[in-house]
């Protein structure tokens, strides 16, 4: 069974928000006495955080789903909907967040670094929070938001200073296990190597991190072998260390070969990866206590030299020649850590929003031979997805919204006539004008401006069913009509 996983998919949903209550106050001698519906609980969250213990994302191959629970409804006598828990996902250090499309979310480095990977919903508004010199009782409430649901792709680099690279058997779990006290498995077969192993070292006062990745072959880039898979753990690494075989039986491989492909297959990994081979490199020659293989490390040594190549002949086995090594891994370290540029305080920008923004969009389609209008903007989408269409008051509520954030004026502008299909997110409907003065408090749940419109309606349906009454009993249709009409009038 797999013990280590570099990549996961995960499925991440919030918790859905907590609808407002509806009350009103009762108390002796006071029927109603106010409102006093509370608010929601908002949705809980799904939290990406770096945890020291998490070497792998191992738990979320087989537990892809990550679901965060919904906040409670508000009561009445003010009572305020519990939240939602939070659900934290502990990820490794060096944890990349990527979206489905491969866009990079986050890029989780340090003890502690977060990230909300799927945000949970507002809780509704109760009628309390609703009330105001117009609607002094308001018969409704909001409707809690949905909790934000996607699939996410976790990716794992280590976060090492120095990357060991080579060959499958070159002896790189050898040489990590000498450097340091890590322990990885150990064997004369190729690709004994299965999972990066990180060991920690101490040289000339410089503290740093290295890398066992597994071995590279021809083509790796284009994922033969175990390379494509783990050379993603090399991009972090300041140095590259090129761990050559010196003596390997494999009559078509000689150090330099073996470092020509290397090469190769480090420049064609990745375009929007900075060239691995720009890298600080150090080369070592393996294995020399061989004695064919000091001779060799010995012949290959000046046309390496001559390359610009710091080299170092060395045994992991019998430990000769480890302290040069040690000495020049840490002194280039070093360097790159002084190179780096002070990471500055954060400073927050703000960055107002301009005067004539309407923090939405008015546009037209042509949709099944089907003529509309389509507003797109944050506001108008989630205060449609607040609102109960089964409380006249609440459409009512909606409509004065729309109207002072301006997408009535906006419609009208557009072209829009009465009577248009205008959607806004899932919801479509027959557009009417708002008239904000015309707005009266009326029992509770209704709204006179939905009312009349209600009664114009069903005038309308009488209207054509005693029409087609009257053609059923041979009557003169039109005569009927006019009568009709006249009546209404």
């Amino acid at each position: 069974m797999a013990t280590f996983v570099d990549r996961a998919v995960l499925h991440v949903a919030a918790g859905d928000g907590g609808n407002g209550c509806s009350s009103v106050r009762r108390e002796k001698f006071k029927p109603l006495g106010g409102p006093d519906g509370a608010d929601g609980g908002h949705g809980g969250n799904v939290i990406l955080v770096v945890r020291s213990g998490t070497t792998t994302l191992l738990d979320y191959h087989y537990h892809p789903h990550q679901k965060a629970t919904n906040g409670k409804q508000g009561a009445g006598s003010m009572r305020t909907g519990a939240s939602g828990a939070d659900v934290i996902v502990p990820v490794p250090n060096g944890t990349v967040v990527y979206d489905e499309d491969g866009n990079q979310l986050a890029d989780l480095i340090g003890e502690g670094a977060t990230y909300i990977a799927a945000r949970g919903g507002r809780g509704g508004l109760g009628n309390a929070s609703l009330a105001s010199v117009k609607r002094k009782a308001p018969g409704f409430a909001l409707l809690g938001e949905p909790g934000q649901a996607r699939d996410i792709v976790l990716e794992l680099k280590s976060v090492a200073d120095v990357a060991l690279v080579g060959f499958p058997s070159a002896g790189k779990s050898s040489l990590i296990a000498a450097l340091s006290a890590a322990r990885p498995k150990i064997a004369d077969y190729p690709f004994t190597t299965l999972v990066p192993n990180l060991g920690v070292v101490e040289a000339g006062g410089v503290t740093f991190t290295v890398a066992d990745v597994p071995g590279l072959i021809p083509g790796a880039h284009q994922g033969k072998g175990l390379g494509l898979e783990f050379l993603r753990h090399v991009e972090r690494c300041a140095v590259l260390v090129h761990v050559l075989d010196c003596g390997t039986l494999e009559p078509d491989r000689d150090p330099l070969s073996d470092l020509d492909v290397l090469e190769q297959e480090l420049s064609l990994y990745k375009d929007d990866v900075a060239q691995l081979t720009q890298r600080p490199r150090l080369v070592v020659l393996n294995k020399i206590d061989v004695p064919e293989a000091r001779e060799l490390a010995e012949l290959v040594t000046p046309e390496l030299e001559a390359r610009g190549l710091e080299v170092f002949a060395l045994s992991a086995a019998t430990r000769e020649g480890l302290q040069p090594l040690l000495y020049a891994m840490a002194k280039v370290v070093a360097k790159d850590r002084a190179d780096k540029p002070v990471e500055e305080a954060t400073r927050i920008v703000l960055r107002p929003r301009a005067v004539d923004d309407l923090d939405f969009s008015v546009e037209a389609y042509v949709d099944d031979e089907e003529a509309g209008f389509r507003v797109r903007g944050s506001k108008p989408e989630r205060w449609v997805l607040q609102t109960d269409f089964s409380n006249d008051e609440a459409v009512g509520y909606l409509a004065d919204r729309l109207a002072k954030l301006g997408v009535e004026k906006a419609l009208a502008e557009a072209g829009a006539e009465p009577g248009v299909m205008v959607t806004i997110g899932d919801i479509g409907f027959e557009w009417q004008p708002t008239d904000l003065e015309a707005f009266a408090s009326g029992l509770r749940g209704q709204d006179v401006r939905l009312a009349s419109v209600e009664r114009t309606n069903s005038d309308e349906r009488r209207l054509q069913k005693d029409l087609r009454r009257a053609e059923r009993m041979g009557l003169d249709k039109d005569a009927l009509h006019k009568a009709l009409e006249d009546a209404k009038e």
